[in-house]
């Protein structure tokens, strides 16, 4: 099944036309390996390299009757061969052929996404360091806590991304893995060295064991990294939707000048592709879940994995990059409101120094539940009159005698709060 959201070039993996163009691929290589061992003539050999070819209509019309899609392949194959079609398929059973292709395909969709993901760190690096000094209130449960930057925000996005980088690169290395052993993987009717030869030039990497197929814990691996990069956009899109909030506004998603955000509301700017991303991921980690049921199967083989997988596969991978084509958009094109940071932050009455306070009547002596109980105080004061935090702890005869007369205003000094933001960047590798 190919999602609606396919990209040209992850589309072209999963067409119909590419696997059986693999399948025949594959076929001829084993006839190459029979060849050099002295099993098959080398002119058949030729012959088929050179006229072997499938009609995907005359496929389709086969397996109406034949209800097996790869004799319905070999059929039309031999229809465009002679005598040399019985080295065909020779000692194979139908898994050999399609395993090995979907791995070639998982293979290839993962390269997409590697790249899609490299893309990604870049964007979120140079996001970084644009606004590694820019300073915003930071949230716990949807309240304000303390000032982080935006910069740390891309910083934390940016070190996720790279995580996923290796996971992906790790999963396309376990899903890289080809098998031509035959009927229940014993090579009884094949030679190991037909597998050799046939993953060498495929440049993937024979299944030390298997039996009549290559086994779905490798599927589910892969399918598990593509869930977790699903979920870390999800993530990011779901913070960016947060901090678009008209109560909030300090980024928005891009909104271009035709573009309309409400059949009713004329005013309406919507984070609609992140909304969009949101929503995808569900539909990955969903996908997750079949996957991970694939696993079990009856004895050597059974082909409950092979209906679900025809549809959670493609559309894992094409989802995942759409997402991260669409989540690169949304960085390049990203408003941001430094003064709405501001201004938010102003809103807390200062509220965010009531730890520095705290600690520092702590250094002065206090017990941490005296010094707790002191700010705590103060805190609610300010919180329920709506008045300054900081005018009202200057005011405070029971926090003022432990400090000197001008100790305490230099501990509202917002900047305070990014003073290790260069110290952790270069813990990252985020050069200025």
């Amino acid at each position: 099944m190919i999602s609606r959201y396919t990209l040209p070039r992850m589309g072209k993996i999963w067409k119909e036309e590419e696997k059986l163009r693999l399948w025949l691929k594959i076929e001829i290589l084993v006839c190459q390996a029979w060849a050099e061992l002295g099993e098959i003539p080398p002119e058949a050999v030729k012959k088929i390299e050179k006229d072997a070819a499938f009609d995907i209509n005359r496929i389709k019309k086969i397996e109406e009757k034949v209800k097996h899609d790869l004799i319905a392949f070999l059929t039309s194959v031999a229809e465009h061969l002679g005598s040399e079609a019985r080295y065909i398929h020779f000692g194979l059973t139908s898994s050999d052929v399609v395993d090995t292709a979907l791995a070639l395909q998982m293979k290839m969709a993962g390269e997409i996404i590697i790249q899609d993901l490299e893309k990604l760190t870049k964007v979120l690096e140079k996001k970084a360091r644009e606004h590694q000094g820019t300073l915003m209130m930071g949230r716990t449960h949807g309240v304000h806590a303390e000032p982080i930057s935006l910069g740390l925000k891309f910083a934390l996005w940016y070190e996720e991304s790279k995580r996923n980088l290796e996971l992906m690169r790790r999963a396309k290395e376990i899903i890289s893995c080809g098998k031509i052993s035959g009927a229940v993987g014993t090579y009884a009717h094949l030679d190991p060295r037909v597998e050799e030869y046939v993953c060498r030039r495929l440049d993937l990497t024979p299944c030390l064991i298997s039996n009549q197929i290559i086994q779905r814990d490798r599927h589910a691996q892969y399918l598990s990294a593509l869930a977790i990069v699903a979920s870390s956009l999800g993530k990011f899109a779901l913070e960016i939707r947060g901090l678009h909030r008209t109560e909030i506004k300090e980024v928005e998603e891009g909104f271009s000048k035709k573009q309309k955000g409400s059949s009713a509301m004329p005013h309406k700017r919507n984070p609609i592709v992140c909304e969009r991303i949101c929503g995808l991921a569900r539909l990955v980690r969903s996908n997750l879940q079949t996957a991970l049921e694939n696993i079990s199967l009856w004895g050597e083989r059974d082909i409950s994995h092979s209906s679900s997988e025809r549809v959670i596969i493609p559309d894992s991978t094409i989802l995942v990059d759409y997402m991260l084509t669409k989540s690169i958009e949304v960085l390049n094109n990203l408003f941001i409101y430094p003064e709405h940071m501001k201004k938010n932050m102003a809103k807390s009455k200062g509220l965010f120094y009531s730890q520095r306070i705290m600690l520092e009547l702590v250094k002065k002596g206090l017990s941490r539940e005296k010094a707790y109980g002191l700010v705590q105080r103060v805190s609610l004061k300010s919180w329920q009159e709506d008045k300054d935090f900081q005018q009202l702890i200057e005011q405070d005869k029971q926090i003022r005698r432990y400090f000197k007369e001008d100790e305490l205003e230099s501990f509202f000094d917002p900047k305070y709060y990014l003073r290790w933001v260069d110290h952790i960047f270069d813990r990252l590798g985020i050069l200025a």
